[in-house]
Protein backbone atom coordinates (compact mmCIF):
# COMPACT_ATOMS: atom_id res chain seq x y z
CA UNK A 1 0.00 0.00 0.00
CA UNK A 2 2.79 2.43 0.92
CA UNK A 3 4.56 1.76 -2.34
CA UNK A 4 1.40 2.40 -4.31
CA UNK A 5 0.75 5.68 -2.50
CA UNK A 6 4.30 6.84 -3.15
CA UNK A 7 3.96 6.11 -6.85
CA UNK A 8 0.74 8.10 -6.99
CA UNK A 9 2.51 11.12 -5.50
CA UNK A 10 5.43 11.04 -7.91
CA UNK A 11 5.50 14.38 -9.80
CA UNK A 12 4.89 14.13 -13.48
CA UNK A 13 7.50 15.37 -15.92
CA UNK A 14 6.25 18.30 -17.96
CA UNK A 15 6.10 17.44 -21.64
CA UNK A 16 7.02 20.24 -23.99
CA UNK A 17 4.25 21.02 -26.46
CA UNK A 18 4.87 20.10 -30.05
CA UNK A 19 5.40 23.10 -32.28
CA UNK A 20 5.14 22.68 -36.04
CA UNK A 21 8.19 24.32 -37.68
CA UNK A 22 8.04 26.22 -40.98
CA UNK A 23 7.95 23.98 -44.04
CA UNK A 24 10.52 25.62 -46.27
CA UNK A 25 11.19 24.64 -49.86
CA UNK A 26 14.86 25.20 -50.85
CA UNK A 27 15.25 27.43 -53.89
CA UNK A 28 17.26 25.75 -56.65
CA UNK A 29 18.16 27.93 -59.63
CA UNK A 30 19.93 26.70 -62.75
CA UNK A 31 20.79 28.03 -66.20
CA UNK A 32 20.13 31.65 -65.37
CA UNK A 33 20.64 34.36 -67.96
CA UNK A 34 22.71 37.33 -66.78
CA UNK A 35 21.24 40.75 -67.48
CA UNK A 36 23.76 43.49 -66.56
CA UNK A 37 21.50 46.37 -67.67
CA UNK A 38 17.87 45.38 -67.11
CA UNK A 39 15.06 47.45 -68.54
CA UNK A 40 12.34 46.65 -66.02
CA UNK A 41 8.75 47.35 -67.09
CA UNK A 42 5.57 47.39 -65.07
CA UNK A 43 3.37 44.30 -65.34
CA UNK A 44 5.93 42.25 -67.29
CA UNK A 45 7.12 38.73 -66.47
CA UNK A 46 10.80 38.00 -65.94
CA UNK A 47 11.85 34.36 -65.83
CA UNK A 48 15.22 32.70 -65.21
CA UNK A 49 17.36 35.87 -64.99
CA UNK A 50 20.26 36.87 -62.73
CA UNK A 51 20.61 40.55 -61.83
CA UNK A 52 23.83 41.75 -60.21
CA UNK A 53 24.34 45.27 -58.78
CA UNK A 54 21.50 46.60 -60.94
CA UNK A 55 19.21 49.48 -60.03
CA UNK A 56 15.43 49.68 -60.17
CA UNK A 57 15.29 52.84 -58.06
CA UNK A 58 12.11 54.86 -58.41
CA UNK A 59 10.56 52.66 -61.11
CA UNK A 60 6.86 51.84 -61.30
CA UNK A 61 6.79 48.02 -61.30
CA UNK A 62 3.33 47.30 -59.95
CA UNK A 63 2.08 43.84 -60.90
CA UNK A 64 5.46 42.69 -62.20
CA UNK A 65 6.10 38.94 -62.00
CA UNK A 66 9.57 37.56 -61.20
CA UNK A 67 9.98 33.78 -61.44
CA UNK A 68 13.16 31.78 -60.84
CA UNK A 69 15.29 34.92 -60.65
CA UNK A 70 18.32 35.85 -58.60
CA UNK A 71 19.01 39.37 -57.34
CA UNK A 72 22.52 40.14 -56.08
CA UNK A 73 22.98 43.58 -54.54
CA UNK A 74 20.09 45.07 -56.51
CA UNK A 75 18.73 48.45 -55.39
CA UNK A 76 14.94 48.82 -55.09
CA UNK A 77 14.90 52.20 -53.36
CA UNK A 78 11.44 53.82 -53.71
CA UNK A 79 10.53 51.29 -56.40
CA UNK A 80 6.76 50.80 -56.60
CA UNK A 81 6.18 47.04 -56.35
CA UNK A 82 2.52 47.01 -55.34
CA UNK A 83 1.00 43.66 -56.30
CA UNK A 84 4.30 42.31 -57.65
CA UNK A 85 5.15 38.63 -57.23
CA UNK A 86 8.41 36.81 -56.54
CA UNK A 87 8.32 33.04 -57.01
CA UNK A 88 11.29 30.69 -56.64
CA UNK A 89 13.63 33.66 -56.22
CA UNK A 90 16.80 34.46 -54.31
CA UNK A 91 17.36 38.03 -53.11
CA UNK A 92 20.82 38.65 -51.65
CA UNK A 93 21.85 41.99 -50.11
CA UNK A 94 18.94 43.80 -51.69
CA UNK A 95 19.17 47.50 -50.87
CA UNK A 96 16.22 49.83 -50.26
CA UNK A 97 16.03 52.67 -47.72
CA UNK A 98 12.36 52.73 -48.75
CA UNK A 99 11.00 49.37 -49.90
CA UNK A 100 7.43 49.61 -51.18
CA UNK A 101 5.75 46.29 -52.01
CA UNK A 102 2.26 46.18 -50.47
CA UNK A 103 -0.10 43.40 -51.54
CA UNK A 104 2.82 41.56 -53.09
CA UNK A 105 3.26 37.78 -53.24
CA UNK A 106 6.37 35.89 -52.15
CA UNK A 107 6.41 32.13 -52.62
CA UNK A 108 9.49 29.94 -52.23
CA UNK A 109 11.79 32.92 -51.69
CA UNK A 110 15.13 33.20 -49.89
CA UNK A 111 16.26 36.66 -48.75
CA UNK A 112 19.82 37.04 -47.49
CA UNK A 113 21.11 40.03 -45.50
CA UNK A 114 18.54 42.58 -46.74
CA UNK A 115 19.31 46.24 -46.17
CA UNK A 116 15.90 47.83 -45.84
CA UNK A 117 14.93 51.00 -44.04
CA UNK A 118 11.16 51.30 -44.16
CA UNK A 119 9.55 48.21 -45.74
CA UNK A 120 5.87 48.58 -46.63
CA UNK A 121 4.65 45.02 -47.15
CA UNK A 122 1.15 45.21 -45.76
CA UNK A 123 -1.58 42.84 -47.02
CA UNK A 124 1.02 40.62 -48.65
CA UNK A 125 1.00 36.86 -49.05
CA UNK A 126 4.12 34.94 -48.01
CA UNK A 127 4.53 31.20 -48.35
CA UNK A 128 7.80 29.35 -47.77
CA UNK A 129 9.90 32.48 -47.23
CA UNK A 130 13.24 32.59 -45.43
CA UNK A 131 15.12 35.72 -44.33
CA UNK A 132 18.65 35.29 -43.00
CA UNK A 133 20.54 38.20 -41.42
CA UNK A 134 20.07 41.87 -42.17
CA UNK A 135 19.20 45.01 -40.27
CA UNK A 136 15.77 46.47 -40.92
CA UNK A 137 14.33 49.65 -39.49
CA UNK A 138 10.57 49.21 -39.93
CA UNK A 139 8.73 46.23 -41.43
CA UNK A 140 4.99 46.63 -42.01
CA UNK A 141 3.27 43.28 -42.58
CA UNK A 142 -0.08 44.43 -41.24
CA UNK A 143 -2.98 42.41 -42.64
CA UNK A 144 -0.68 39.92 -44.37
CA UNK A 145 -1.00 36.13 -44.58
CA UNK A 146 2.22 34.38 -43.57
CA UNK A 147 2.60 30.63 -43.98
CA UNK A 148 5.88 28.76 -43.43
CA UNK A 149 8.13 31.74 -42.78
CA UNK A 150 11.48 31.79 -40.98
CA UNK A 151 13.43 34.93 -40.03
CA UNK A 152 16.85 34.29 -38.51
CA UNK A 153 19.65 36.44 -37.04
CA UNK A 154 17.91 39.66 -38.04
CA UNK A 155 17.75 43.03 -36.28
CA UNK A 156 14.38 44.75 -36.69
CA UNK A 157 13.66 48.02 -34.92
CA UNK A 158 9.89 47.75 -35.40
CA UNK A 159 7.89 44.77 -36.69
CA UNK A 160 4.18 45.37 -37.32
CA UNK A 161 2.17 42.15 -37.55
CA UNK A 162 -1.14 43.74 -36.70
CA UNK A 163 -4.21 41.89 -38.05
CA UNK A 164 -2.05 39.34 -39.88
CA UNK A 165 -2.70 35.59 -40.05
CA UNK A 166 0.46 33.60 -39.42
CA UNK A 167 0.93 29.83 -39.45
CA UNK A 168 4.20 27.97 -38.85
CA UNK A 169 6.34 31.09 -38.47
CA UNK A 170 9.64 31.16 -36.58
CA UNK A 171 11.77 34.11 -35.47
CA UNK A 172 15.18 32.67 -34.56
CA UNK A 173 17.91 34.61 -32.74
CA UNK A 174 16.44 37.94 -33.81
CA UNK A 175 16.50 41.25 -31.99
CA UNK A 176 13.28 43.24 -32.21
CA UNK A 177 12.67 46.67 -30.70
CA UNK A 178 8.88 46.91 -30.86
CA UNK A 179 6.62 44.00 -31.86
CA UNK A 180 2.98 44.85 -32.68
CA UNK A 181 0.62 41.87 -32.81
CA UNK A 182 -2.71 43.63 -32.24
CA UNK A 183 -5.53 41.73 -33.91
CA UNK A 184 -3.19 39.02 -35.25
CA UNK A 185 -4.13 35.34 -35.47
CA UNK A 186 -1.27 32.94 -34.76
CA UNK A 187 -0.76 29.19 -35.01
CA UNK A 188 2.67 27.71 -34.27
CA UNK A 189 4.31 31.14 -34.18
CA UNK A 190 7.64 30.46 -32.51
CA UNK A 191 9.68 33.39 -31.16
CA UNK A 192 11.84 31.43 -28.69
CA UNK A 193 15.36 32.81 -28.52
CA UNK A 194 14.37 36.21 -29.92
CA UNK A 195 14.83 39.36 -27.86
CA UNK A 196 12.28 42.17 -27.85
CA UNK A 197 12.04 45.41 -25.86
CA UNK A 198 8.33 46.11 -26.17
CA UNK A 199 5.24 44.29 -27.41
CA UNK A 200 1.78 45.68 -28.10
CA UNK A 201 -1.46 43.82 -28.67
CA UNK A 202 -1.19 41.58 -25.60
CA UNK A 203 -4.76 40.41 -26.12
CA UNK A 204 -3.64 38.69 -29.36
CA UNK A 205 -0.87 36.44 -28.02
CA UNK A 206 -2.77 33.15 -28.44
CA UNK A 207 -0.77 30.78 -30.61
CA UNK A 208 2.55 32.43 -29.75
CA UNK A 209 5.31 30.08 -28.56
CA UNK A 210 7.77 31.62 -26.06
CA UNK A 211 10.47 30.41 -23.67
CA UNK A 212 10.74 30.84 -19.89
CA UNK A 213 12.93 33.94 -20.17
CA UNK A 214 10.44 35.65 -22.47
CA UNK A 215 7.64 34.74 -20.08
CA UNK A 216 9.48 36.74 -17.43
CA UNK A 217 9.67 39.71 -19.78
CA UNK A 218 5.97 39.48 -20.56
CA UNK A 219 4.82 39.09 -16.95
CA UNK A 220 4.96 42.80 -15.98
CA UNK A 221 3.42 43.81 -19.31
CA UNK A 222 0.55 41.37 -18.80
CA UNK A 223 0.07 42.56 -15.23
CA UNK A 224 -0.15 46.17 -16.38
CA UNK A 225 -2.50 45.22 -19.22
CA UNK A 226 -4.84 43.41 -16.80
CA UNK A 227 -4.60 46.08 -14.13
CA UNK A 228 -2.87 43.77 -11.69
CA UNK A 229 -0.81 45.48 -8.98
CA UNK A 230 2.31 43.59 -7.94
CA UNK A 231 3.34 44.75 -4.45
Amino acid sequence: MAQGAGAANTPKTRTAPKVAPPRLTPVRLAELTDDPSPDFQSGERYDGVRYSRASADGLELGGTDFAECEFQGVSFNETQLRGASFRDCILAEVYAPVFTAPRSTLRDVEIGNPRWGSAELYESGWQSVRIDGGKLDYVNLRGSKLTDVQISDCIINELDLGSCAATRVALKNCTIGTLDVAGARFKDFDIRGTDFRAISGLESLAGLVIDDYQLGLLAPLMASHLGVVVA
